[in-house]
């Protein structure tokens, strides 16, 4: 921990880019990184997993410099892999009580693979912690955990001593262990005081403030530029009448001059009209500059609309008699008679490693509709995988890409540069997941903790789409605030005193 007092970490005129991306998705970044935990928030494929590797040194900055100092770690959203020094970790004697804290077993390493997400994401944290890191950068730390497992990362975490950096959808665990946020909207990076609710109100303050500012400017530059034309038109229509029948003749006998003065009267009479016009024409461009310089951020329509005709829901989908399945290691999940129907909402909860993923195959399996009917949404998709379905989504005909793009758009992300990226977030695949089964009219969609990787704008577009969706629903979460939105049928899976798992449907 001695090291930690001495951690450093700024970044100086940091730009990066993808290949192929024709925008940089940061330029010019100067941000210095206070002890203690700053969050890191933005959209999807705004490049928040990307700073977190070019602050750790996983990525290389392609101009500026990070000036760091100590061992800097990054611990990534997937979990496919066991940690390095997992081993190590394992059988470290200072590791005993991390190990206790987070609840990791011995035998973890030899059945990594049969290990629960949650299981594994509490794996790489404990993994990270024991290093003992200056700097310290977790995405998405809290993605498959239940509520237990939850409480036992926050106090973990409350008593790291180094530099943290945190990407999270869970805005209650920025709030709670943030002091600062860093906000990225490309191509800018803002640091704001305060945890995300915070920092976003500032935010949003401070966006509403700009907006006021360029539409009063706006609205005088307008009304200027109509006057001028005004003018400049009744101008016009006395110049064109005075050159007619009534243009005015010096008579030779005119000794006092009486008409030379009306002449010079209309003709100043033009002149000062003139020199008005231009006035206001100069007056309107300055305000015109004044708006150039408002920095109005678009914000775009966000939320999902069904389309009800398109759907013609079946009585149902499925009908499973009671059974049991093997959980491994001797352990039985059993179920009772099960039904899904065409507009059931179905929430199935329970703790990590009680069975879920397991029952969720097995119902699919037994799905009474074509598969083409099914929305899918996996806890974790590969990266492979994830290449694939960009490019799957790139050979599209023009139309179906279009509806899939402005679904992509109303969740939050932006079409343009998600085509532009080789690999997409985590964030953004679950919504390209979702986004192809909506345009193709789904009977039932079924999505395996479905805020995890989410953006906090998506997860509330979500929230709204889901819950106008007029097919049936089968949603795995921990997300009891989200889950209460749109289920009305609970599937709750128990751990009983044999160690195998009962499922109970509460309505």
């Amino acid at each position: 921990m001695a090291g930690m007092a001495s951690a450093q970490l700024a970044l100086q005129s940091v730009e990066f880019a993808h290949p192929g991306m024709t925008t940089p998705l940061f330029s010019d970044l100067t941000v210095q990184f206070p002890p203690g935990w700053t969050g890191v928030v933005g959209p999807n494929g705004a490049g928040k997993t990307t700073l977190l590797k070019v602050a750790t040194g996983e990525l290389a900055a392609q101009s500026g410099s990070v000036h760091s100092q100590g061992l800097a770690l990054y611990v990534a959203q997937r979990t496919d892999d066991p940690p390095e020094f997992f081993e190590d970790f394992i059988w470290a004697p200072d590791a005993t009580v991390l190990k206790a804290r987070l609840r990791v077993s011995e035998d973890w390493p030899e059945r990594w693979s049969t290990l629960s997400h949650g299981e594994r994401k509490r794996a790489q944290i404990a993994v990270a912690l024991w290093r003992e890191p200056a700097v310290l950068a977790l995405d998405e730390p809290s993605n498959h955990i239940d509520a237990d497992a939850r409480r036992l990362l926050i106090r973990a975490l409350t008593e790291f001593a180094g530099i943290g950096l945190l990407v999270s959808h869970d805005r209650a665990l920025l709030d709670e262990l943030c002091a600062q946020c860093l906000v990225i909207d490309p191509p800018e990076a803002v640091m704001r005081p305060g945890g995300v609710t915070e920092a976003m109100e500032q935010q949003d303050n401070e966006e509403k403030s700009a907006r006021h500012a360029d539409d009063v400017l706006r609205r005088t530059e307008n009304r200027l530029r109509a006057e001028a034309q005004r003018r400049r038109i009744v101008a016009d229509q006395k110049a064109a009448a005075s050159r007619g029948s009534k243009q005015i003749k010096i008579p030779a006998h005119d000794h006092d001059g009486r008409a030379m003065r009306n002449l010079a009267k209309m003709s100043g009479k033009d002149a000062y009209a003139g020199k008005m016009v231009a006035q206001m024409n100069q007056r309107a461009g300055k305000l015109a500059t004044q708006r150039s310089e408002i920095a109005v951020k678009k914000r775009y329509e966000t939320g999902i609309w069904v389309d009800g005709a398109s759907y013609m829901p079946r009585d149902f989908l499925l009908r499973l008699p009671a059974g049991s399945l093997p959980l491994g290691g001797g352990r039985q999940l059993h179920f009772p008679d099960l039904e899904i129907g065409g507009t059931s909402r179905i929430a199935l909860t329970g703790a990590n490693g009680l069975g879920k993923s397991t029952l969720i195959r097995h119902l699919l399996a037994h799905l009474q509709l074509p598969v083409e009917k099914c929305v899918t949404v996996p806890q974790e998709i590969s990266a492979d995988d994830s290449r694939a379905l960009l490019e799957a989504i790139k050979r599209l005909p023009n139309d179906e890409r279009g509806r899939v793009m402005t679904t992509i758009s109303r969740l939050g992300s932006r079409p343009a540069r998600l085509l532009e990226s080789a690999l997409p977030s985590p964030g953004e695949v679950r919504k390209l997941l979702l986004a192809i089964g909506i345009v193709r009219g789904p009977h039932l969609i079924v999505m395996d903790e479905p805020t995890n990787h989410m953006d906090l704008p998506g997860i509330l577009c979500l929230e709204e789409a889901l819950a106008d969706c007029p097919c049936a629903m089968l949603l795995v979460s921990h997300d009891e605030a989200f889950l209460e939105k749109i289920t009305e049928i609970d599937w709750h899976l128990t751990r009983e005193a044999s160690g195998d798992t009962r499922l109970e449907i509460k309505r």
